[in-house]
């Protein structure tokens, strides 16, 4: 269902709330094992600077962002936390369930909602959304689904990718350069 630019732009102009996956969305969806089978480096997670500032850049612009993962993870909590996330659901089985949660809170409708995701359990949240997209490396059945796919992959900037793409719709992002070129 990729739509083209023309068709993407009057979706990404009425997103106010970003919503996300995190594994294989904000990290490259690795797990690490140790020889003996136990999970090495639990307490590590590794994400993309770019993604970071451009929640940060997100919020700037009047933008809100969520995370909906389906596992629990301390590196998460703490870069959430970091960049003022302003939804977080970890451990999430039925990611449906807290979208619908956070739609009520922030009294959107689902056009004014882009989710961007990578795997299986983001298929009822892309189906719902209006600016899906789905990151470069998703599964096959995600892009299907997709409005856009990125052109980098999970954990190395789509987060990023994804942010510009609706803040230049929405006509944020000159402003936003011109502030880095003041200083």
């Amino acid at each position: 269902m990729n739509l083209s630019p023309d068709e993407i732009t009057p979706r990404a102009r009425l997103i106010r709330l970003l919503l996300t996956d995190c594994d294989g969305v904000l990290t490259d969806g690795s797990l690490h094992y140790s020889s003996d089978g136990e999970r090495a480096v639990e307490a590590t997670q590794v994400f993309h600077i770019h993604d970071g500032l451009g929640i940060r850049l997100a919020h700037a612009a009047g933008l809100k962002v969520g995370i909906i993962s389906g596992r629990t993870s301390l590196p998460l909590a703490h870069r959430a936390r970091e960049l003022k996330i302003d939804h977080l659901y970890q451990g999430i089985a039925d990611k449906l369930d807290a979208y619908k949660q956070i739609c009520a809170a922030e009294g959107l409708l689902e056009e004014q909602i882009a989710y961007l995701g990578d795997d299986l359990p983001d298929l009822p949240l892309l189906r719902r959304a209006g600016l899906a997209v789905a990151v470069a490396d998703a599964v096959s059945e995600v892009q299907l689904y997709a409005h856009h796919i990125t052109q980098r992959r999970g954990g190395r900037g789509a987060m990023r990718e994804t942010i510009e793409l609706i803040l230049r719709a929405q006509g944020k992002w000159k402003e936003i350069i011109r502030q880095y070129e003041a200083t």
